[in-house]
């Protein structure tokens, strides 16, 4: 697969643990429903990563894959735009995670910032496990199976996607350099042009002596412009700017996702460890009676006390539906006491509905027919499988392990 393709390519998944609520929604599922449209899309079901901190509960896991399943469908990602798998159903990513841990060092793993966080807030499990040391690393060929160019994640999981990127990279440096490999890209830089490869040899050099870091991207461009190379030239000549071999493995980039803090009831994030969530599929009636009860500004006794709409966890939500007509009315009339607490949530109550019908109206399809959904997720692992087993037979073959 080519360096302009991977960048096509998308790869995200998600833990399975149930139900989903509106922050999933806002927070991921919203994103995946964009870049369907613009990207060639991988959603897999992480259930070998739910092994890692649920070893001992493994039960669980079956019913949550297909109610998370059914809400992603339900939120409007299309099986006709995305490729919808579960995880464990391609062991490619599994037989891909031991070769890679062969060249991984250790002390990569142990510095992956989340591996201690996890450990101090999950103090109530035995995480002294190799699965749980080794998911970032999991992770990482979940990723590089696909040749996956973009990652969407969060400001806090960029660390696991630029760990990806250092083990594509050990990867390519180890093994992207077959036999004559040097030749063979100075033959490739012939094929450019006169002009054109004393352009790129110009830039190789800055880059590798003063590690220029706008040459390379130069040198990248120039380089996919080229029509008159085959593919297998174009990689050679994407390692060679760098000094390293073959792109076998593509590094991949992390998307920035928005950042979608998605409050809960009580003004913290919403959370099932926090008790403070809307389900993406809960009941109309549930819903109205969770945010009427919600919580207000304290300070706010009586009808007729002013309130302080920065100290209560409805403006919070305000924030993710109101539009500015509505927030202005809120500031106000909750500082001179112009509207009540119940006047205000109303709004909040409308907009939640509102955007929850399609999503039940979606769901019901589904609902009624589980087979259906079984049936999304087994072609998606098909196509997943000839994705990876094609990526998994380059790798053998540059460490040695493809015998004929």
């Amino acid at each position: 697969m080519s360096a302009v393709e991977s960048q096509q390519r998308v790869l995200s998944g998600m833990r399975p643990t149930g139900k989903l609520h509106l922050g999933h929604y806002h927070g991921v599922l919203k994103n995946w429903v964009e870049l369907q449209h613009d990207f060639e899309c991988f959603f897999f079901v992480a259930d070998l990563h739910a092994l890692t901190t649920h070893y001992e509960d493994p039960y669980i896991i079956e019913q949550s894959v297909w109610d998370m399943v059914t809400d992603w469908l339900a939120a409007g990602i299309n099986p006709g735009s995305a490729t919808l798998f579960i995880q464990s159903k391609v062991p490619e990513h599994a037989e891909l995670h031991l070769l890679l841990s062969m060249m991984t060092p250790l002390g990569w793993l142990e510095r992956v910032p989340s591996y201690k966080d996890q450990q101090e807030s999950l103090k109530e499990k035995d995480l002294a496990t190799y699965g749980f040391l080794g998911y970032p690393l999991l992770q990482s060929a979940d990723i590089l199976i696909y040749q996956a160019g973009q990652v969407p994640v969060g400001a806090d999981q960029i660390a696991h996607v630029e760990m990806t990127r250092d083990i594509a990279r050990r990867f390519n440096h180890l093994y992207g350099k077959d036999m004559g490999y040097e030749e063979q890209a100075e033959a490739a830089i012939q094929k450019m042009g006169k002009k054109t490869a004393k352009v790129y040899r110009a830039l190789r050099k800055r880059f590798l002596e003063q590690g220029d870091e706008a040459a390379l991207e130069t040198a990248r461009s120039l380089v996919r412009e080229q029509q008159n190379v085959t593919l297998g030239d174009r990689e050679r000549l994407f390692g060679y700017i760098e000094g390293g071999g073959k792109v076998i493995l593509p590094e991949p980039q992390p998307l920035l996702t928005p950042s979608a803090k998605m409050p809960g009831l009580d003004g913290n994030k919403m959370s099932k460890s926090y008790g403070n969530m809307i389900g993406l599929r809960e009941e109309a009636d549930t819903v109205v009676k969770k945010i009427r009860t919600m919580q207000t500004d304290p300070q706010r006794v009586r009808r007729t006390d002013p309130g302080d709409p920065d100290k209560c966890p409805v403006w919070q939500l305000h924030e993710v539906y109101s539009d500015t007509s509505v927030k202005t009315w809120v500031q106000e009339g909750c500082r001179s006491a112009g509207i009540g607490c119940i006047d205000c949530k109303k709004p909040i109550i409308d907009a939640v509905l509102e955007e929850q019908k399609p999503i039940h109206e979606r769901a019901q399809h589904y609902e009624e027919n589980p087979e259906l959904v079984r049936s999304i997720i087994a072609e998606g692992v098909e196509t997943a499988r000839d994705t990876a087993k094609a990526t998994l037979e380059e790798v053998k073959r540059a460490m040695g392990l493809s015998y004929r």
